[in-house]
């Protein structure tokens, strides 16, 4: 039997993904007050951000941009919702730095990545390039 190796990750989604598997091991001895709603939530987040992600890798550039600026929003969100989390005692300090840490690293990724969607969308609206298309 030929073991064929998993697909290379867009490195975003790769840390997305390292950073659910470390929640992953979290959510399941959080405390029963929040393991089915802000732990749910949370988890449902996670995989919105990593279906986000993983759909605009296959879009045109135009098409990519709203579903980056998704992926932003709900790890906004999730930044949030995992402080209340923290807050509440329901996680530890070292779970939650843990997770905090590779929030912040995913959120400056996908900051980027909509920074340089921006700059290609106005290189190719701007007037002098359309002057120079005719």
């Amino acid at each position: 039997m030929i073991i064929v190796p998993p697909p290379q990750l867009l490195p975003v989604l790769a840390k997305v993904k390292s950073c659910y598997l470390v929640w992953i091991t979290f959510y399941q001895i959080l405390p029963k007050i929040h393991k089915y709603t802000l732990g749910q939530k949370i988890d449902t987040l996670f995989i919105e951000i990593i279906e986000a992600i993983a759909i605009a890798t296959f879009l045109s550039q135009e098409e990519k941009h709203p579903l980056v600026k998704l992926a932003i929003r709900k790890t906004d969100t999730l930044k949030i919702l995992l402080m209340v989390l923290w807050e509440t005692k329901s996680i530890d300090n070292k779970k939650y730095l843990a997770l905090s840490v590779k929030i912040e690293e995913i959120g400056r990724m996908l900051g980027g990545w909509s920074g340089q969607l921006r700059k290609n969308e106005q290189k190719q609206n701007s007037p002098a390039l359309k002057t120079r298309e005719k």
